[in-house]
């Protein structure tokens, strides 16, 4: 039997208060939406009634004409409605690490290989070349993740960006989006910059708008260069009881809403420390 640790009551308390935020930024973020949208609305029903004011004071030349005015008239004002009321929440990035964030790899023949893990976790051996020589890995998917990544697509253009080498990434991604429709675009090492021991990812690489970006990692210092775009979250092993994904969901799906993610990242690291 596997070994699993039992969360201590301030980790509970914590997944709590980050549980109740999420909420409360969810909720928030669906009011700014109605009051946006009725704003907007209104604005566009008054601005064609002016148009129409002016319009009328103008001779007729012949019905044809007027009726083509009005048909223009028409096309015009029901556009920017349709356009306007999601051009703040549209278009938006997820970008996730990969190692530790979605899955977790064992080197076959390490030390680390030692390690139980339930069987209850989904697992998958991917050979890499390297070198001239083959190494095999033995890859577990994090509890929910394919949930996860079914849902998020639907919401977010998502990239995987990883420090790890793409001979090892590539068939390890590719194993997480079988159908080749979930993943938009793959950053790998070569991408990250590297400092002080560090890996840094650059995520205006999958997204030059800030405001429309944010980065999912397990490690602290991935966020060293933008750091009001990132969300850390805990790092999974072999936990199969594991749920941070599924928490995690309720505020990716508030933010969707937001016209600047950072306004809502900033005030969750203002609250964490």
């Amino acid at each position: 039997m596997p070994i699993t640790s039992t969360p201590s009551a301030p980790s509970l308390r914590r997944r709590r208060d980050r549980l109740f935020i999420s909420h409360i930024v969810h909720y928030l973020s669906f009011v700014y939406q109605y009051v946006r949208n009725l704003f907007l609305s209104r604005r566009l029903l008054i601005e064609p009634s002016k148009a129409n004011t002016s319009s009328s004071c103008r001779p007729e030349k012949k019905n044809k004409t007027s009726t083509t005015n009005a048909t223009t008239t028409t096309t015009t004002t029901t556009n920017p409605v349709k356009k306007n009321s999601h051009l703040y929440y549209k278009g938006k990035t997820l970008v996730l690490d990969l190692d530790e964030t979605l899955v977790h790899s064992v080197r076959l023949g390490s030390p680390d290989d030692n390690h139980t893990i339930s069987t209850s976790i989904k697992r998958k051996k991917i050979e890499v070349q390297n070198d001239h020589q083959s190494i095999l890995y033995e890859v577990y998917k994090r509890p929910h993740v394919d949930f996860f990544l079914k849902t998020i697509s639907q919401w977010y253009k998502v990239v995987i960006f990883t420090a790890s080498m793409a001979e090892y990434a590539d068939p390890v991604i590719d194993w997480l989006d079988q159908d080749q429709h979930i993943i938009s675009q793959r950053y790998f090492r070569q991408s990250c910059e590297y400092r002080n021991g560090d890996f840094l990812k650059d995520i205006s690489l999958a997204e030059p708008d800030l405001s429309k970006v944010c980065l999912v990692d397990n490690s602290p210092a991935a966020f060293g260069l933008y750091k009001d775009n990132g969300i850390p979250l805990t790092g999974w092993i072999s936990n199969p009881q594991d749920q941070c994904l599924l928490d995690l969901l309720p505020l990716l799906d508030a933010l969707r809403f937001t016209a600047d993610v950072r306004s809502i990242l900033r005030l969750r690291s203002i609250d964490q420390s």
